[in-house]
């Protein structure tokens, strides 16, 4: 056992841990999608069984009901004041904000970001209604276009 950790002595110099300063986690702002997909998944995959349960040859048909609950649990954005972390299914892309050009929302109201070599990502989760708390979270400006004249 190691008597420093139970009699509240000090670390010695030069190994990270808490007491020193040296580990740290930025705060990070999760956007996901809406819970009511979690509530359709779990739904469908309820109703799926029956079907499934007639014969094996038709149990594959529950992965597509847990696929699209793992999507809508995993599939988001997570900002912070370094880059943004698009979040798929199976992937993920990290965006720095010094690649981020412009972030700007479609007619739908999804958000997509511009990056300075003119790809364009759309940000899952994102809307033009919680665009603003983005930005603050990633420490940007909040700007806005011009009116239309």
């Amino acid at each position: 056992m190691d008597t420093r950790r139970a009699t509240g002595a000090a670390r010695p110099p030069g190994i990270p841990g808490c007491d020193d300063g040296a580990v740290s986690r930025k705060p990070v702002l999760r956007v996901r999608k809406s819970g009511a997909l979690l509530v359709a998944a779990l739904i469908a995959f309820v109703g799926t069984m029956p079907l499934a349960g007639l014969r094996w040859a038709l149990a594959p048909i529950l992965l597509i009901p847990l696929a699209v609950f793992v999507w809508a649990w995993r599939a988001g954005t997570d900002v912070d004041t370094d880059s943004l972390r698009v979040r798929a299914l199976l992937g993920k892309t990290i965006i720095p904000w010094s690649r981020v050009a412009e972030l700007a929302p479609d007619p739908r109201g999804q958000v997509a970001a511009l990056l300075t070599d003119g790809t364009v990502v759309p940000l899952t989760g994102v809307t033009s209604g919680n665009l603003p708390v983005v930005l603050k979270a990633g420490g940007q400006p909040v700007s806005s276009p011009p009116p239309p004249d």
